[in-house]
């Protein structure tokens, strides 16, 4: 294993909450972390990982997070399941006639139910799209960074997945929504070769920024921080 995207990163009131919520949500387990939990996923569907911070009150939301449906009946239970574990309805501007549901997690970050007709989502399971605030460039990096292809490259937005199928990763281009305080919301990657695999990242633009506990701290090519962590 050279990297490995592990999971989206979340900065929480609590985080065990926020977990719990989500493995509900996905069918899936949670695994205690000394300063949060983690809901894994695997080489098909990105994990979530909650961690518990102050820094969900002031630091900007970056990302967001597209859950599929095969059908009308199965959109409106997942809502359904959405707000029977403790998520909530909320208004980003979204017409009546849009074919997909915002609400928000008990952390308050931003999910949508995708109807069932949406071909861009179409195979990728329910987990299925990590949707970011982001340059081409920055889909670019990603691009090379995990090894993932580019399956959408058009208007300066872009998406990438893994050559296994499964979640893609997307970016909306500009105007890209500005940076103010800590990222509350970041990429967890892991290595087996953190030296090499920090240097490859820095040859392909990233920034270091300094050690973490159990690896190093970077940010990308649009200045967004993320962690490369020791497997």
């Amino acid at each position: 294993m050279a990297l490995r995207l592990q999971a989206v990163t979340f900065d929480v009131a609590d985080a065990s909450a926020v977990a719990a919520f989500w493995a509900g949500l996905l069918d899936r387990d949670v695994l205690v972390e000394s300063r949060g939990a983690l809901v894994p996923g695997d080489e098909m569907q990105v994990g979530l990982r909650f961690v518990s911070s102050d820094a969900e009150q002031i630091g900007p939301r970056l990302l967001h997070l597209h859950l599929t449906s095969s059908s009308p009946a199965d959109q409106q239970r997942t809502v359904e399941t959405v707000l029977r574990l403790g998520g909530r309805h909320i208004d980003v501007g979204q017409e009546p006639d849009d074919d997909f549901v915002v609400l928000a997690d008990p952390g308050g970050n931003e999910l949508c139910v995708i109807g069932s007709g949406n071909n861009f989502l179409a195979g990728t399971g329910h987990l299925g799209e990590v949707t970011c605030s982001g340059t081409r460039n920055v889909g670019v990096f990603w691009r090379d960074a995990l090894s993932w292809p580019l399956v959408w490259d058009e208007n300066e937005e872009t998406a990438v997945q893994s050559p296994l199928g499964g979640t893609k990763v997307s970016w909306g281009g500009p105007p890209v929504e500005p940076q103010h305080g800590p990222n509350r919301q970041r990429f967890d990657l892991v290595t087996d070769d953190l030296s090499g695999e920090t240097d490859r990242l820095i040859s392909l633009g990233a920034t270091r920024l300094g050690a973490l506990a159990d690896g190093i701290e970077l940010t990308d090519v649009d200045g967004n921080k993320f962690g490369l962590h020791t497997a």
